[in-house]
């Protein structure tokens, strides 16, 4: 009796505790719709640009800078919801493009949205899929109503249009969704990158008419706009200046990334960033490298996504305190330390070194698995750090003795 009691209140108690995460949830989702306020700035760095704040939604508030892992199928490849949650992450990305194809938009609306499809009840925000549509050179037809594209899995051919891809992201369901833009490549004259940066701007239009006509009242799920113009300062200014006059929740510094020197993204981001609200949350796509991320901070940047933290990982590289780390070299395969000795993750407080690389070279699933979750836990402690340098004002020396510690492999 007293165990059947006992398995009665705590169910009971597990009730109420859902329930009350729920209304505070409602809460949130309230105080985001009465007010409109995507974003607050909480505290600026007295060194260059960096600064922290947080960001409104419905599932939710995301503190920033963060990091947003990628999972561009309804998942970050090798993890469950669960193990993501415990890393400490805030919010993730997918990838309408690839959802649309598999398992289908449709599908994920019946299950009712991808929260609830994918089992993760924070923030997510969708990619229009203009990035991916960038890369099927070879597979697609830009025009000024959209882009034909031919699938990369079975070859069936597709449209997406600006319309399209706001509509797509309002059955996901998702927190923050992306205007539809043609990613500039690397290198592009003059000449087309102003054709590309324009045409940009005017499907950015009809995203935010299609956005609107979605939803007639306040909401708290927010639309961004995607800054393009290639290389040159000229273009980046007038699409910052054109996209803002649009109104958009946040903006994203597009078409880095692609190719581009190192030393030519930084002056591209150190030039266009500070064009943008300071009001608004400032997102730079497809950049996960620490120490670019230092860089991009400190100008101002509050959101990042990349593949290459879980991709790296899948492939045997793993970032530490003291650098990348190639584990699946052999001169880790008698190592017996931790992967990392300053990590509290689950796979360096119980594996070697060694086990790690034997992992690897015997093709073990348990090998990605771990690294993966190393590598997730570290961008999540990264941010911690960068956060609380901005909070003490001592960005600066918190930068140089990352950069004194880190070396690759």
């Amino acid at each position: 009796m007293g165990l059947y009691y006992s398995d009665f209140c705590e169910s009971v108690y597990w009730h109420w505790a859902c329930r009350m995460i729920q209304i505070l949830k409602d809460l949130v989702t309230a105080m985001a719709t009465l007010t409109n306020k995507v974003f607050e700035v909480i505290k600026k760095s007295r060194y260059k640009n960096a600064r922290i704040g947080r960001i409104v939604t419905a599932h939710g508030i995301v503190n920033t800078p963060v990091f947003i892992p990628v999972a561009t199928q309804a998942t970050v490849k090798t993890l469950s919801p669960k193990e993501l949650e415990e890393a400490g992450v805030e919010m993730v990305l997918s990838n309408t493009y690839y959802l649309f194809l598999r398992p289908g938009i449709e599908i994920i609306e019946k299950a009712g949205g991808l929260h609830r499809f994918m089992g993760w009840d924070k923030p997510i925000i969708t990619d229009s899929g203009g990035y991916q549509v960038f890369s099927l050179a070879d597979l697609r037809k830009i025009s000024e109503e959209g882009v034909e594209f031919q699938s990369h899995i079975d070859g069936a051919r597709h449209f997406f249009s600006p319309e399209k891809a706001i509509d797509f992201q309002v059955n996901l369901a998702s927190d923050i969704m992306m205007c539809f833009d043609e990613c500039t490549p690397y290198p592009c004259v003059k000449d087309y990158a102003t054709r590309s940066m324009e045409l940009t701007l005017r499907w950015a239009r009809r995203c935010r008419k299609e956005y609107n006509n979605r939803f007639s009242s306040p909401n708290s799920r927010w639309l961004f706009g995607i800054i393009q113009g290639g290389m040159y300062k000229d273009l980046r200014t007038r699409s910052v200046e054109e996209t803002i006059e649009i109104g958009f929740d946040g903006y994203a510094v597009g078409g880095l990334s692609v190719g581009e020197p190192q030393d030519l993204r930084n002056e591209i981001l150190e030039f266009t960033t500070p064009l943008l609200p300071e009001e608004r949350p400032r997102y730079l796509m497809g950049v996960g490298e620490p120490k670019e991320l230092w860089e991009a901070v400190e100008k101002g940047i509050d959101m990042f996504d990349c593949a290459m933290p879980t991709r790296n990982a899948r492939n045997g590289q793993v970032f530490t305190s003291g650098g990348k780390v190639v584990i699946k070299n052999a001169q880790y395969k008698d190592d017996f330390g931790p992967l990392d000795p300053e990590c509290e993750c689950y796979t360096c407080r119980h594996f070697s070194r060694a086990y790690l690389c034997h992992l690897f070279r015997a093709g073990e699933i348990l090998a990605l698995r771990l690294n993966t979750l190393h590598n997730i836990h570290y961008m999540v402690k990264l941010f911690k750090e960068i956060r609380q340098a901005v909070k003490d004002d001592c960005y600066e020396k918190a930068k140089k003795e990352f950069l004194r510690k880190w070396h690759s492999e």
